[in-house]
This record gives C-alpha cells, sequence and structure tokens, in this order.
C-alpha cells in the first residue's frame, strides 16, 4: 500500500478545490489497490493492469437534474445526458492536464467510451467502470439497478474518471448501503431487464434487453432511457422536488416534440 505524505495531501486538496471550480459535484479519491482488495470486477479491468504506473483514481460527478430526467424517454433529457457528457470530458481533461503540468502521469477515460450503442448490442460491456471506480472512492455504492447511488442525488449522477501516478490519499469507502430495496427500478425498467436476488443488493441483469431498448431510443432521437434512475427514491435531490418533479401532462407534452415518436395532433 502507498504511503502518503503531507505534500500528497496537499495536492489532493489543490486538486479536488480544482475540480469543485470545475463544477464537479461530488469528487472522490481511490488507491488502485483497492481494484484487488474489493474485487468487484476482472482483473483485466484494473487500472493497474492496463496502466501499470497507476497509482489514484480520481472520480468526478456531476448531478442530473431530477425535473428533466423524469421526462424520460424524451429530447429534453437527452440533450441534458449529452451535455453532461460534454461537461465532463472537459472537467477530466483540464483536470489530468493539470497534473501532467505538474510533473504526473495522467489522462481521463471518457464516460462511457464506446463508438456506437449498437457495439453495446453485441458486447454490452465496457473496458473501465466509472460506477465500479465511484464506490472505491467514497462516492457511494452500488443499487440493485447496478448503477452508483449517492447520498447526495441517489444514482441521478454522470461519472468520470482520471487515472495518475501521483499517490494522493484515498477517501474511505461507505459502509452502509443506500439501496433501499424498493423495486421501483425493476418495476419501472420498460423492458424488465432486472430479476432480484436475495443473496446481494445489485439485481442480475439482462444487458443485452436493455442495449437493444437504447438502441431503439437512439433511434428515434430520445436516447438514453433513464428510467431506472429517474424513479429511485434515493438521494437528497428528490426531498428538494418533493418526489415528482415533472405533471404527467407535462411529461406527455415534452415528450411530444423533438423525436419521432412525438405526437402529431
Amino acid at each position: 500500500m502507498s504511503v502518503t505524505t503531507q505534500q500528497d495531501s496537499q495536492l489532493k486538496q489543490k486538486i479536488k478545490r480544482k475540480a469543485l471550480s470545475l463544477g464537479a459535484n461530488l469528487v472522490g479519491f481511490a488507491g488502485v489497490e483497492r481494484w484487488s482488495e474489493q474485487q468487484l470486477t476482472a482483473p483485466e479491468f484494473y487500472p493497474q493492469s492496463i496502466w501499470p504506473w497507476a497509482k489514484t483514481v480520481i472520480v468526478m460527478a456531476v448531478q442530473i437534474y431530477p425535473s428533466m430526467l423524469e421526462t424520460t424517454p424524451s429530447v429534453v433529457y437527452s440533450e441534458l445526458y449529452n451535455t453532461t457528457n460534454r461537461y465532463l470530458d472537459e472537467m477530466a481533461y483540464r483536470i489530468a492536464n493539470q497534473l501532467n503540468q505538474l510533473g504526473y502521469r495522467a489522462h481521463f477515460f471518457p464516460r462511457d467510451c464506446y463508438g456506437d450503442i449498437s457495439v453495446l448490442v453485441k458486447k454490452p460491456a465496457a473496458a473501465f467502470s466509472h460506477v465500479v471506480a465511484g464506490v472505491y472512492a467514497g462516492l457511494g455504492n452500488i443499487g440493485m439497478n447496478h448503477t452508483l447511488l449517492t447520498k447526495q442525488y441517489g444514482p441521478r449522477v454522470r461519472l468520470v474518471s482520471v487515472i495518475t501516478d501521483a499517490v494522493l490519499p484515498p477517501d474511505p469507502m461507505l459502509d452502509k448501503p443506500l439501496c433501499i430495496r424498493c423495486r421501483q427500478c425493476v418495476r419501472q425498467c420498460p423492458v424488465q431487464a432486472f430479476s432480484p436476488r436475495e443473496d446481494r443488493i445489485a439485481a442480475d441483469m439482462d444487458k443485452h434487453a436493455c442495449a437493444l431498448y437504447h438502441q431503439q431510443l437512439k433511434n428515434e432521437y430520445r436516447y438514453p432511457c433513464g428510467r431506472c434512475t429517474a424513479v429511485c427514491p434515493v438521494g437528497e435531490d428528490k426531498k428538494r422536488y418533493q418526489g415528482h418533479s415533472v405533471s404527467e401532462e407535462g411529461i406527455t407534452h415534452v415528450q411530444s416534440f423533438g423525436s419521432k415518436n412525438a405526437i402529431v395532433e
């Protein structure tokens, strides 16, 4: 396990302040040894297996606004989703660049990193899991719907990671599960992709069915889905909006514009 110094702690705080100033809502730090200690993924997905010099993964999150997410599937949510992707990429690029300028090796791993949804239909997996990185960085833990649940925003966050050889003090992992096993995500999934288990919180997931549905939504210009994150009651943001933030009539109204599925009167 890497030993951190006061200089390392000062660098961590400098990076965290920079990330927050760039718009990150949450920032967490994880030593790469947590991948081998916790083993939530296979060894080939460990950052140190891909980049042997890696010592720390910095995970940043931005919130997804419930009042837009609850209109999904719609172009309104699609635009929000695309904007957060650009936002996260720029934020992470600038953090990695700062570390490079300070003499460290660093780069960011993009939020999704696939060429087209049709690729995920054939192989529904990513080269690097930001959700797992978020768990190890203390931002939250995994819910029944396989997303990262956070205290502040539930699963309504988007994530990006910076991999670096800087040795930075890790944040403590959450020791209490945030998922309340209400099964709202299971009931609301349009393709019934989740099959709950008794021996763990995360459900079995039909990733192929999920990817196929997302491919359909993309062809209709209202990708992605996000129903399982919209209905999750976990998160302080839900309290702010007191449950639901969009009327049923409002959802119908928003979904009537901008996509192939728009209602024509």
